[in-house]
């Protein structure tokens, strides 16, 4: 494309504009109605500190302090989700056309509602850090699990957004779990029904889809997908269950894909790595791909007098 004659900036901003006439389902112009990603991704975090006191955040809490700490976190915490709930509510058709006092009430029953169901979240992720520390070797404290791990930051994310999904507060919860696998690789939908006790080793690369539904105690590692078989039908499969479920005390290992909503993992389980899963697997059985035959030739210069050498022989010349 040739440099304009004219003004290059008036010319660029013509060429924008035309755009967003031509495709108005991808522009925003009042921005008024919009969710603040910042805003909410800050009000997760605050979230964290009143999940897990004394491990984030700025502030130092003593005994004496720890009432007046909570309340006034809770305040902050009150105050930023209330504003984006009442946001997020303009972008549901139930709430098409609705004042902002009916919005804003709506936000307020919503937020209250989320807030008191923080001990119940607090219970929940207290197993799963235990279940962290009970499953890995490698932890030397809870302290590190909760501080570090990436696992319980995504599953912690995930709780908080669970609570809103079940709420059908919309946006927010897929904002807080996107986050999440931004930070630490691992992608839980907010859908998902996940039991107590649950442990992502390392995480990276973890999946799991909307209408999934895992038991307690379950573990899994890094890479695994719980997807669904094809997506080829769009939107037409909303609402149908499209993920696997797995029952109680399953372990599944890295690599390992368990795909299709009729796909049930029955209750000790144990799937081994990159195994390929399409079908409903009977309790307390062992999945494991079969080893593959390892091949071992010598690089091109070092070929000759030892091409004919045996797998044993071939090592013993290498040491």
């Amino acid at each position: 494309m040739e440099k304009p004659l004219g003004s290059p900036l008036k010319y660029l901003t013509e060429l924008l504009l035309n755009s967003y006439m031509e495709h108005e389902e991808i522009i925003k112009i009042d921005s008024g109605s919009l969710l603040n990603r910042s805003r909410v991704i800050d009000m997760m975090e605050k979230l964290r500190s009143l999940i897990f006191p004394g491990y984030f955040g700025k502030k130092n809490i003593s005994p004496a302090s720890v009432e007046y700490y909570t309340g006034d976190l809770l305040e902050e915490v009150g105050y930023i989700l209330r504003d984006q709930i009442a946001r997020a509510l303009q972008h549901s058709s139930t709430y098409t056309g609705q004042g902002r006092e009916i919005l804003a009430d709506k936000a307020d029953e919503l937020c209250f509602q989320f807030l008191s169901r923080l001990p119940e979240v607090r219970e929940k992720l207290a197993a799963d850090v235990s279940a962290a520390y009970d499953g890995d070797p490698a932890a030397y404290s809870l302290d590190e699990i909760i501080s570090s791990y990436p696992g319980i930051y995504a599953i912690t994310v995930y709780r908080l957004a669970h609570v809103l999904y079940e709420l059908e507060v919309p946006l927010i919860p897929r904002i807080l779990t996107e986050h999440a696998h931004n930070v630490t690789g691992i992608d839980i939908h907010p859908g998902a029904l996940i039991g107590h006790h649950f442990f992502i080793d390392h995480g990276t690369g973890v999946v799991i889809g909307e209408t999934t539904v895992i038991g307690n105690y379950v573990k899994i590692y890094q890479g695994v997908t719980l997807g669904g078989l094809s997506t080829r039908g769009g939107q037409t499969l909303k609402g149908a269950k499209r993920h696997p479920t797995i029952e109680n005390h399953v372990t599944i290992y890295s690599g390992a894909s368990i795909l299709g909503g009729t796909t049930v993992i029955g209750e000790g389980v144990v799937i081994g790595s990159n195994a390929f899963v399409t079908k409903a697997i009977p309790e307390k059985t062992k999945v494991s791909v079969k080893n593959p035959e390892l091949q071992y030739k010598l690089d091109e210069p070092h070929r000759g007098e030892h091409e004919e050498l045996d797998q044993n022989a071939f090592w013993d010349w290498v040491i």
